[in-house]
């Protein structure tokens, strides 16, 4: 959906690690919080009730929204995502599906590594 505000929004976010089970978060402790850039005018997570139950409770929701201590505040949600969500995946967690830009987070000459702990995850599940 489109972000609260209706505008393109590019800037860097903070996002916490809500699952360790999953091939993404393998390298992450829950509560972990890393940035993350945001560039988009669609991207709001939304979800009817019964699906927001679902994920929560099967323990799908793989990166929320919140300020760089790791709180998931309003204030922290960069477009109105419900509950913060800011990456899901699916219940065989082999689909994997989050709003903020990783790859430009992954390498020195970009001014950013944290998303780089994302990727080694997926090669750490991989090559194991």
């Amino acid at each position: 959906m489109s972000n609260d505000n209706h505008q393109f929004i590019c800037k860097n976010v903070n996002i916490r690690c809500e699952t360790d089970e999953s091939v993404i978060t393998s390298k992450f402790k829950i509560g972990n919080t890393i940035q993350i850039p945001i560039a988009h005018g669609e991207g709001r997570f939304y979800c009817d009730d019964a699906t927001l139950t679902e994920i929560n409770k099967n323990n799908q929701v793989l990166f929320r929204y919140c300020d760089a201590d790791g709180n998931v505040t309003k204030e922290s949600n960069p477009n109105g995502a419900i509950e913060n969500i800011a990456g899901i995946c699916n219940r065989n967690r082999n689909v994997f599906g989050m709003m903020p830009h990783p790859e430009r987070a992954s390498d020195h000459v970009l001014g950013n590594t944290d998303g780089k702990k994302i990727f080694d995850s997926i090669l750490n599940t991989v090559l194991a």
